[in-house]
């Protein structure tokens, strides 16, 4: 992978990386080096057990195994964040960084044992060849893939493969007698990482994004000068959920709230090689106009750094729950053997001087649970069940009191609403019956809904009684027992969440954000804090 080149600001690594733990994935890029250590005597007594462990224990050892065990418990020792990636691993665990991944380009779901096309992505090469949505494939080269308990992994394993490599699939196909054989060409397919952009009403505009990846400055340019065209005069920023990724994005991406020479980031590390300071230029497309970012428990890392940034400086208020806490910069570094060392190289550090790591100790499981104990102690449901250090108190560009010490808390804090959740509509989800029955609806009634139109669809359809009833048919085919008290009390929720699934098989995502959000709590309160913007931003606490 290319080195990015990171010119535009006073960093002194080109490639500096924040990987957020909050989606339980590591992922990450390559400095193109390789670690170079002394032999000192801690090394040596490390080969030396190596060697007589390999030459005279008495059963037969694979010593391969016995090191890369050794790595990934001697980091464990470390930080919660430093980790190890095996050669056969990295491949897939940089994938979703990069912006795009080769295979053959379909979204796709596994319905009673099979694989389903949902949709072939539009442009692929599955398109090309003419595969369609609703298509089973049922055979991948000279391998039967139906009825064999398939899971996504297999399929990734089937299907993904080199640029310009070939497969050969078979597929079943509705109202066609005999099976369908494509050979399809393999190639480079975009993945996105803005999940949706579109105007909440005259004025506000929204964009979510789901992390940082290398397109994602980008794609945000794209989707603001859209909204810029439809008449945006504020914004929402959804960061919820958003774990991060590479750093120079979430700089990028404050850049274009900021005027020129503010403070964006720094980094301190123990080597003042990875010492950083990140300004903004003088390029910002939006330095004005009205700005509101929202965070929860998920967003992490790189997302971090984007709402802390906006917070020191008074660019934005900050509404939802505590972000995640994950104040430490990883850099990649090559092994001889094709594997990737995660280290930990500096902790960074907002505008105002704030650390926002959360403590962390010899107990990675009291570290990876810290979300569940917040939530024990009733943190997502008022702010002031959190306690902050008043040692760790900071000021913000116009004097207002903000915290280090774990995490981002939001300017207005926005509690969980548990009435939006249900026990049945989860285990619909999990057994796959919302994705099965929407996915069926949308195919059946596809010309009728396109002919609709998606304002018109947006306005005025409604999931009916019998459509619920359907529903739970479906989830007793797939062995879910029906809650029909369940099903009443939060019919509402179930609509919402069919009606959005709906709207994505047809629309695609900024077809089902507008729907779906109608659950966002977070989002619903601040569109009503606009108003009240600039007295908060002025105000001191």
């Amino acid at each position: 992978m290319s080195e990015i080149k990171n010119t535009k600001y006073q960093i002194g690594l080109p490639l500096v990386l924040c990987i957020g733990l909050a989606a339980g994935v590591l992922i990450g890029t390559s400095l193109g080096g390789r670690a170079v250590v002394g032999d000192s005597s801690d090394i040596r007594k490390l080969k030396e057990v190596l060697s007589l462990v390999k030459n005279e224990y008495v059963d037969e050892t694979t010593t391969d195994v016995l090191v890369e065990d050794a790595i990934s418990h001697l980091l464990t020792k470390l930080d919660p964040h430093s980790s190890y990636i095996s050669a056969n691993d990295r491949e897939s665990a940089n994938e979703d960084l990069r912006g795009n991944y080769e295979g053959i380009g379909i979204e796709f779901n596994i319905f009673h044992d099979t694989l389903v096309v949902v949709t072939p992505l539009s442009g692929g090469p599955s398109e090309t060849v003419g595969l369609r949505s609703g298509d089973k494939i049922v055979k991948v080269d000279t391998t039967n893939i139906a009825g064999i308990k398939l899971a996504n992994s297999d399929v990734m394993k089937y299907l993904k493969g080199p640029k310009g490599t070939k497969v050969r699939v078979e597929v079943v196909r509705k109202n066609t007698k005999q099976p369908l054989v494509f050979t399809i060409k393999r190639d480079r397919i975009p993945q996105f990482s803005l999940d949706a952009s579109y105007m909440l009403d005259k004025e506000i505009g929204y964009i979510k994004i789901n992390r940082f990846a290398q397109t994602t400055h980008e794609e945000f340019q794209t989707a603001l000068e859209k909204l810029k065209k439809e008449g945006m005069k504020k914004l929402v920023l959804d960061l919820q959920s958003n774990p991060g990724g590479y750093m120079n994005q979430a700089i990028d991406l404050a850049d274009e709230f900021l005027p020129e020479g503010n403070k964006i980031v720094f980094t301190k590390g123990h080597d003042k090689k990875f010492n950083t300071d990140a300004l903004s230029t003088s390029k910002g497309e939006f330095e004005t106009g009205d700005l509101i970012v929202l965070v929860n428990e998920g967003s992490a890392s790189a997302s971090e750094i984007l709402a802390g940034a906006l917070q020191d400086n008074d660019r934005a208020m900050i509404v939802g729950r505590r972000s995640f806490g994950k104040g430490l910069v990883q850099s990649p570094f090559d092994l001889s053997d094709g594997s990737e060392l995660r280290l930990t190289i500096s902790r960074y550090y907002t505008p105002s001087g704030r650390s926002i790591q959360k403590p962390y100790g010899s107990s990675d499981q009291e570290y990876s649970k810290d979300i569940v104990k917040r939530y024990k102690h009733g943190e997502f449901f008022n702010a002031d069940s959190i306690k902050f250090n008043d040692s760790l108190k900071y000021k913000t560009a116009n004097g207002r009191t903000v915290y280090g010490g774990g995490g981002i808390m939001p300017d207005y804090f926005v509690p969980l609403d548990t009435t939006l959740n249900s026990r049945y509509l989860n285990e619909l989800y999990i057994s796959n019956s919302i994705q099965e029955y929407t996915f069926d609806y949308a195919g059946v009634h596809k010309v009728t809904l396109e002919k609709m139109g998606y304002q018109n669809f947006l306005k005025n359809f409604l999931v009916t009684t019998e459509m619920l009833e359907s529903l739970t048919v479906v989830g007793k085919r797939n062995k879910i027992a029906p809650d029909y008290k369940d099903l009443e009390k939060n019919k509402r929720i179930f609509q919402i969440h069919l009606k959005s699934q709906i709207a994505r098989k047809i629309w695609g995502n900024n077809g089902f954000f507008p729907v779906f959000n109608e659950t966002n709590e977070v989002l619903d309160q601040a569109i009503k804090l606009f108003d009240r913007l600039p007295e908060i931003n002025r105000r001191k606490m």
